[in-house]
C-alpha cells in the first residue's frame, strides 16, 4: 500500500527508512521523498513511526503500578 501517493512511496519503503535511522516525518522525506508533496500523508507517516517504536516505548513503562 502506498504511504505517500505524491512520491509513490510504499509503507514498506517508509519502514525501511525508519530502520535505516529516520526518526521524524522530515527525515523520512529526506530519505525517500514521502511527505514532501501535498502533506496529506503526514498522519500515516506519523502512525508508521509510532508503530515502529511502540515496543521500545512499552518496554520503558514500569512493570507495576
Amino acid at each position: 500500500m502506498f504511504a505517500c501517493i505524491c512520491a509513490a512511496v510504499t509503507e514498506t519503503e517508509v519502514r525501511a527508512c525508519v530502520s535505516d535511522g529516520a526518526r521524524c516525518v522530515d527525515s523520512i522525506g529526506d530519505a525517500c521523498g514521502a511527505g514532501t508533496g501535498c502533506g496529506s500523508c503526514h498522519g500515516r507517516l506519523e502512525t508508521l513511526l509510532t508503530a515502529a517504536f511502540a515496543g521500545e516505548q512499552i518496554s520503558r513503562l514500569p512493570t507495576s503500578a
